[in-house]
């Protein structure tokens, strides 16, 4: 210990005291402080425990595999060189730390920095140099204050962003490659261990076409941040191009596809290009723009939004590689994608929901769990298929074991493999939730929207949960974002928007939504079509929907209150839709 005593390995400017143990903590408590320091309580807890350790001179001890273990609360099993969650966190503090020194922290004494490579802080005691004051002064042409000039983005980009690098030198990381530097490469033999040969994307380094510094730094971040979104989809590889013209990095996972893009900066505008190439043909399957209007102070979020939207597009289910590899795999499967192939059968089973389709893709799941029994999403999948069973009243054997328990089983599986893949807590919320366990499920949701938000399927049926819970408006809102975000069949989705609608007395909506869907094979939607033109008194329409109802799913319409309770509807508005039932001509026991 050194209270008083400068701490080993810390910098300061020349003719300035070295930061103490006093100094450094009490810039730790700034920091967390801050809402500028806008991480998840996890990544809190991992600064905060990589500070201390090398305060009290344990620096050596700091490697990702006891973050894992101490702080993630991983078992020993942890490899670092399949499980990229430590250097993704430290990803996301790196740019924390360069958005609080950017903003609340601007003025600040002592800087933390992280630097890339590994996990050990660097401490830097620095002093404000006026030359820096009276440059930016001079670029917006007005005299010296205490509060930054407001400059305009391309002249901050161009010259403003040179000065502070030097004044700071390791203490602004602005917009730092952390991910290619410290990602050590995947191989394909170590990968195909432990998952099935998933598509590999390499995401080339973004080009800045402005010529300046500041544009190339731009576009160095976005592709970072880019990097650092889409790896939250566990059913994508994600490998990094290490300099410009770099087609592929030596004897990485082999990719088939390829992210480029390019940054063009114009006064206080960005113009963001990127597109998707299909390696094997080298056609490109995707292309967009972004344009935004900004200030200096909203780059790393817009960065952020940008990288959020171009994820989103490709990377999601349903997003364009699946359907690229959907199209691929009828056509002319590659060898050893069985396992694969089955998660995009999953996809494609839910866009109707058939009966007859549910029983091979839970075999076809099944038979990926026990080859890959390491491969997370598998079991996520699994698990759904088998809450189907019940929820969909699809096959259930009465000798074998519930399916609720199957499915929560599959889904714990998922999660012990792969905390932070969402699918499996999407579906240990969703068995939860129907094993009555709501809060606890809802608890989950929102823990796997907080770490994967462009997954829009998990959003849906979060929001899905949320409104089954009673929650109607704010599960409704966040089913809509789905319909406008998730380019695949949403005949569930709307159906469920349906019977929010319905729910919220607002009957004109509910029915236009439940004539969008499709999804005919599904007999609750017949119920809720039956029950939305009960109450608008659209006699004709409601007796379609009871008659199928009458000749194909008899025991729904025995068992409507069972349905309602084992969805945690709440009493109250189990009697709502079973009026609507009753004004369709729907008889229902015991209501």
């Amino acid at each position: 210990m050194a209270d008083a005593a400068a701490v080993r390995g810390n910098v300061a400017a020349e003719g300035l005291a070295p930061c103490t143990e006093a100094d450094i903590r009490g810039q730790l408590d700034r920091i967390l402080s801050s809402l500028e320091f806008d991480v998840s309580a996890r990544a809190r807890k991992f600064f905060s425990y990589v500070v201390e350790e090398t305060l009290v001179g344990r620096a050596d001890r700091i490697k990702a595999y006891s973050i894992a273990v101490e702080v993630f609360g991983r078992d020993t099993s942890f490899d670092a060189q399949t499980d990229p969650s430590v250097r993704i966190e430290a990803a996301r503090i790196r740019r924390a730390l360069e958005r609080y020194y950017f903003t609340a922290g601007r003025d600040d004494p002592i800087v933390i920095t992280m630097p890339k490579g590994g996990y050990v802080p660097v401490f830097n005691r620095l002093e404000r140099e006026p030359q820096v004051e009276e440059a930016a002064a001079a670029l917006a042409d007005q005299p010296v204050a205490p509060t930054r000039p407001k400059i305009s983005l391309a002249v901050w980009c161009s010259l403003a962003i040179p000065i502070v690098i030097v004044a700071l030198t390791t203490g602004y990381r602005l917009l730092a490659s952390e991910i290619r530097q410290e990602s050590p490469t995947v191989s394909a033999t170590n990968a195909q261990s432990v998952k099935p040969d998933l598509p590999g994307l390499l995401v080339e380094p973004f080009e800045g076409l402005s010529g300046t510094t500041g544009s190339a730094i731009v576009a160095r971040g976005l592709a970072d941040e880019v990097v650092g979104q889409i790896a939250k989809f566990k059913d994508i590889v994600v490998v990094v191009g290490g300099t410009e013209g770099t087609s592929a990095p030596r004897g990485s996972q082999p990719v088939r596809y390829v992210l480029q893009g390019s940054i063009r900066i114009e006064d206080d505008k960005l113009r963001v290009t990127a597109r998707l190439v299909d390696r094997p043909g080298g056609s490109v399957v995707w292309a967009d723009s972004y344009d935004k209007s900004l200030k200096v102070h909203e780059l790393l979020e817009t960065e952020t939004d940008i990288a959020r939207k171009v994820a989103t597009a490709i990377a999601q289910p349903y997003g364009i590689i699946f359907r690229t590899d959907a199209a691929r795999s009828v056509e002319r499967p590659p060898d050893d994608w069985e396992a694969y192939a089955c998660t995009l059968a999953y996809y494609a089973y839910r866009a109707d929901l058939r009966p007859e389709t549910h029983q091979s893709v839970k075999q076809c799941l099944e038979r990926a769990a026990e080859r890959f029994p390491n491969y997370a999403t598998a079991w996520a999948l699994l698990s759904l298929t088998y809450l189907d069973e019940q929820r969909f009243r699809y096959r259930i054997n009465a000798d074998s074991t519930p399916p609720l328990d199957r499915a929560l089983d599959a889904a714990r599986r998922a999660v012990d493999l792969d905390p932070d893949n969402v699918r499996g807590l999407q579906a240990e919320m969703t068995a939860l939730f129907f094993h009555g366990d709501v809060d606890e499920a809802l608890k989950i949701g929102a823990q796997a929207v907080s770490i994967n938000p462009n997954d829009t399927e998990l959003v849906g049926e979060y929001g899905i949960r949320l409104a089954m819970s009673g929650q109607w408006k704010r599960g409704s809102e966040l089913i809509l974002e789905v319909l406008d975000r998730n380019p695949g069949p949403m005949g569930y989705f709307e159906t469920a928007l349906a019977f929010s609608s319905y729910m919220q007395r607002d009957y004109r909506s509910a029915a236009m939504w439940i004539r969008k869907a499709n999804v005919q094979a599904n007999p609750l939607y017949h119920g809720i079509a039956a029950a939305i033109f009960g109450q608008l008194g659209e006699t004709a329409d409601a007796a379609v929907e009871r008659d199928w109802l009458v000749r194909n799913a008899p025991q729904l319409l025995r068992e409507v209150g069972q349905e309602l309770a084992t969805r945690n509807i709440p009493p109250g508005d189990q009697a709502h839709f079973v009026d609507g039932l009753r004004k369709a001509g729907i008889l229902v026991p015991g209501f």
